[in-house]
C-alpha cells in the first residue's frame, strides 16, 4: 500500500503523544496544601479522515489526603458536598489507578507512547495531578511530566477568548453555567473546544 493511502493516525499527528483532556476540582489553589477533590479525563480520538472527537469520559471524586486544607470558598464554587452519601470518593491512589488505567488503555489503542494533558489553564491541573502522584509514589503515570496543550491559548488564537465559558460559546458550543465547575462538565466542554479548534485548523489547511 502506498504511504499516501495510509489512514492518518493520531500517534503521527502528535509525535507519539495522545491528547487527554483533564480537569480537576480542588480545595484551593496550592497543590501542595489543598486537597484534590475530583478528577475527570477524556482521551481524544481521530477518525480516518483526520477529524478529532472526544472519547470516553472517566471520572471520580477523591478523598482529601491526610493533613490537606480545604478553602470553604472553593466548595462554594464547585458545589462539592464532602459529606454527601453518594459521593463515592476514593483515596488518591485508588483514584489515580482508575484514571490512569483508562488513559493507558487509550494510549495503547491509539498506538501512542504517552499521554499529554490538555486543559484550560492546564498547568494548574497538571500541578495537582503531579502532586498527587508524588504523594502516593505512583510509578505508572501515563502523562508527560511538564508538557501540555492549553485551551486558553487555543481559545485566544481561534476565537479571541481566554475564559472557558466565553471561548466555548464563541465556538458555538453550548454552555450551562449551572453545570460548570464540575470536573466532568468542564472536561467535556474543554474537549469539545479543543477538538473544534483542531478540526477548524485541519479544514483551513486543506
Amino acid at each position: 500500500m502506498d504511504e499516501s493511502d495510509a489512514k492518518p493516525r493520531i500517534a503521527d499527528r502528535f509525535r507519539g503523544y495522545l491528547p487527554v483532556v483533564v480537569d480537576v476540582e480542588t480545595g484551593g489553589f496550592d497543590c501542595s496544601r489543598h486537597a484534590l477533590l475530583e478528577i475527570a479525563a477524556i482521551p481524544i480520538t481521530m477518525d480516518e479522515n483526520g477529524t478529532f472527537a472526544p472519547g470516553e469520559t472517566i471520572s471520580t471524586h477523591v478523598l482529601p489526603f491526610a493533613g490537606s486544607e480545604i478553602d470553604p470558598k472553593s466548595l462554594e464554587i464547585t458545589g462539592i458536598d464532602l459529606g454527601h452519601p453518594f459521593l463515592d470518593a476514593k483515596p488518591e491512589r485508588t483514584a489515580l489507578d482508575l484514571v490512569f488505567h483508562h488513559v493507558r488503555l487509550a494510549v495503547r489503542a491509539a498506538g501512542c507512547q504517552r499521554a499529554i494533558l490538555v486543559g484550560h489553564n492546564a498547568h494548574f491541573d497538571l500541578g495537582f495531578l503531579n502532586a498527587a502522584v508524588a504523594r502516593v509514589g505512583h510509578k505508572r503515570n501515563p502523562f508527560h511530566p511538564f508538557s501540555v496543550f492549553d485551551t486558553v491559548s487555543f481559545g485566544g488564537l481561534a476565537y479571541g477568548q481566554t475564559v472557558l465559558s466565553r471561548a466555548v460559546q464563541a465556538a458555538g458550543i453550548g454552555w450551562d453555567g449551572d453545570e460548570a465547575h464540575s470536573a466532568v462538565y468542564d472536561t467535556e466542554r474543554t474537549a469539545l473546544l479543543f477538538c473544534q479548534v483542531l478540526n477548524r485548523w485541519h479544514t483551513a489547511v486543506d
